[in-house]
């Protein structure tokens, strides 16, 4: 054991000492640390979301039993293909001021480009409602027989104008209000990028008080794009038409949404109906698509 221990000590000086080399110092060496990602991946779950698609329309069905008058709505997420409705096509849903936004894409398609009073014009129709801002501009665009045109041009079959100078009593359904929205998103019908920007913009600046209705659908964080129309009809028994339409966007969502009501009792009972089923659809809306989350298959090894 002395032995061994004087070997060990004279191999240390000899290694300190040989060819007049610095002594050796053992040096601590942090090697570096390397993250290894975990593999995941994202599996649709069909089963699960037509699950939650016949609840959902179980539920909307009950809540539309409880309410007054007519309701009809129609909703498609552009992200995932989603689509809803009830009564999609019932074209006989008056507008009132909903039509104010076909109004101005009626106008820009007639345009290179506005004059300042036609800007004026449209941003107070749009985004305060202004009625005689579109009695302006309603016969700009030639009144019934311009937006009859209009309709045909841009494909909304199921839109008729109202008569004369009434341009609230055009009817529409909506399903065509998702396709006016569509062309103001996809810029077909020859409707060019800044004035599609122009209009989704008053959309989505339209005064506080008036930002009610689908916007009910939206999450924290999502940005709306509407316009609402409510009149009272006091030869159909002294009741309401109150309707909205208009776009949701955020992460993983991009809702086109628009409902439709009349014979309500009042305005406040047609605005609690749209954003009672504006928020349901909202809320539940990622139910629809769910995914499953599981990790990859582990990699051959030799």
């Amino acid at each position: 054991m002395r032995a061994r221990l004087w070997m060990g000590a004279a191999l240390t000086a000899a290694l300190m000492t040989s060819c007049g080399a610095e002594p050796l110092v053992p040096v601590a060496v942090r090697l570096p640390w390397v993250r290894a990602d975990r593999c995941l991946l994202t599996i649709h779950d069909p089963r699960a979301g037509a699950a939650a698609r016949a609840e959902l329309d179980r539920d909307i069905g009950r809540y539309l039993a409880r309410q007054s008058g007519r309701i009809v709505y129609a909703a498609r997420d552009r992200v995932t293909g989603i689509t809803l409705g009830h009564g999609e096509h019932q074209h006989d849903m008056i507008t009132a001021s909903g039509v104010k936004v076909d109004i101005l894409t009626a106008l820009l398609l007639r345009r290179s480009r506005l004059g300042a009073d036609e800007r004026d014009l449209a941003s107070r129709m749009i985004r305060e409602s202004d009625n005689s801002a579109a009695d302006a501009l309603w016969w700009r665009v030639g009144a019934g027989e311009g937006m009859s045109g209009f309709y045909r041009k841009v494909g909304l079959r199921e839109t008729t104008p109202g008569p004369s100078r009434y341009w609230g009593g055009t009817t529409t359904s909506p399903a065509d209000r998702l396709r006016l929205l569509k062309v103001l998103i996809g810029g077909d019908k020859g409707l060019g990028a800044a004035d599609r920007d122009l209009v989704l913009r008053l959309m989505g600046d339209v005064v506080p008080d008036q930002a009610w209705g689908v916007s009910a659908a939206a999450r924290r964080g999502d940005r709306v794009a509407l316009k609402n129309g409510w009149t009272p009809r006091p030869f159909i028994h002294n009741t309401w038409a109150v309707t909205s339409y208009g776009r949701i966007v955020g992460p993983g969502r991009d809702l086109l949404l628009s409902v439709q009501t009349d014979q309500q009792p009042g305005e406040g009972s047609g605005i609690q109906a749209i954003e009672g089923l504006a928020r349901m659809i909202g809320t539940r809306l990622d139910s629809l698509s769910p995914v499953l989350i599981r990790p990859c298959a582990a990699e051959p090894t030799a």
